[in-house]
């Protein structure tokens, strides 16, 4: 495992290194690369699929750059690939970006602080918003370079069996997974079910086997393409908490030995392929809610006064002690940008 401290210095030597590097002649150094791409979702996931329409338009734009891409945790978990694309091991990645580098990108998993598909496409998919910069400005320290951002919707639980008080803030009887952040942690907790941190790649064989009762993880989309049209779980909680948020992210390494054309052509790609992922997850949201229904889940829906009452509940118990790992200054510009939206 790398230290915080080492990454923060092969990103800040990497960068000093690579610009004398390419100095003399960064067109010459930068012909007919080829670039792993690494993704997390599966082969037949619209998050793939816009891997591969990155991939395409990258070649098409006839700049000497091939990328070639990995999806399905071919190339690691989403815990992983921060850490590979920072040493340079990988060009590209398509996959959430985890707290465990650096316990300020906590933030990315702040419950409640987006109201709906308008926040998403204003805060997540806006490259100039408070939110983006924040990240830029974190992965930075670490030679990685944020190109486009991709919101799918908003997550919910997944289960094997209905939750009891799915609705209130008592207790549900039910272990469910989630990620490595003790934000999403103490969220689901709040809400009255017990938590096991477990990683992406287990879910599926753990949810299967019984090993835990359910999983916060994923929309509807994600929950239909990977769940439950293998016939694995009954229930989708939807409390619209936090946004399902995958980043296209390059190594900084990577980037220094394109050249202008191709740096540029790869980021037309990436921004288009969002922008596309973004309107096909707004338009087919409930479309894969009725994929979800006919394949015989339940989906449990809170009232709006239920879903004020919850969002104001996690944000009065579970904001103020994010500010030990995030910082009270980022959560300040958060909520700053928050208001003034």
């Amino acid at each position: 495992m790398i230290t915080k401290i080492n990454l923060r210095a092969l990103g800040a030597m990497g960068g000093a290194a690579l610009l004398a590097a390419t100095a003399l002649s960064t067109t010459a150094a930068a012909e007919d690369m080829t670039l792993r791409f690494a993704g997390v979702f599966p082969i037949d996931h619209q998050g793939t699929k816009m891997m591969e329409q990155v991939a395409a338009d990258v070649a098409a734009a006839d700049v000497g750059l091939t990328v070639e891409v990995f999806p399905a945790n071919q190339l690691g978990s989403g815990e992983a690939l921060f850490e590979d694309v920072a040493r340079g091991n990988i060009d590209l990645a398509s996959a959430f970006i985890y707290a465990d580098t650096d316990p300020r990108l906590e933030f990315l998993s702040m419950p409640f602080l987006l109201g709906g598909w308008d926040d998403m496409e204003s805060t997540l998919l806006n490259m100039d918003s408070e939110f983006n910069t924040i990240l830029q400005e974190i992965t930075d320290e670490y030679g990685v370079r944020v190109m486009a951002q991709n919101p799918e919707g908003f997550i919910g639980i997944v289960s094997s069996q209905e939750p009891q008080n799915w609705n209130n803030f008592d207790d549900k009887g039910m272990n469910i997974r989630v990620w490595s952040s003790s934000v999403v942690k103490s969220m689901v907790e709040e809400l009255g079910y017990q938590a096991t941190t477990m990683a992406w790649g287990d879910i599926f064989p753990a949810l299967q086997a019984g090993i835990v009762d359910g999983a916060i993880c994923c929309t509807k989309t994600a929950t239909y393409s990977i769940f439950a049209k293998s016939d694995v779980g009954t229930h989708f909680v939807e409390y619209n908490s936090i946004s399902e948020l995958t980043t296209f992210y390059a190594s900084q390494r990577t980037l220094d030995k394109l050249n202008d054309e191709q740096r540029a052509a790869l980021q037309a790609a990436m921004t288009k392929a969002s922008e596309d992922f973004f309107a096909y997850n707004r338009e087919n949201d409930e479309v894969f809610g009725q994929k979800l229904l006919d394949k015989g889940y339940t989906i449990l829906r809170l009232s709006d006064e239920e879903q004020a009452a919850m969002a104001a509940h996690v944000q009065e118990t579970v904001w103020p002690a994010m500010a030990q790992n995030v910082g009270q200054d980022i959560i300040d510009r958060l909520l700053a940008a928050k208001e003034q939206q």
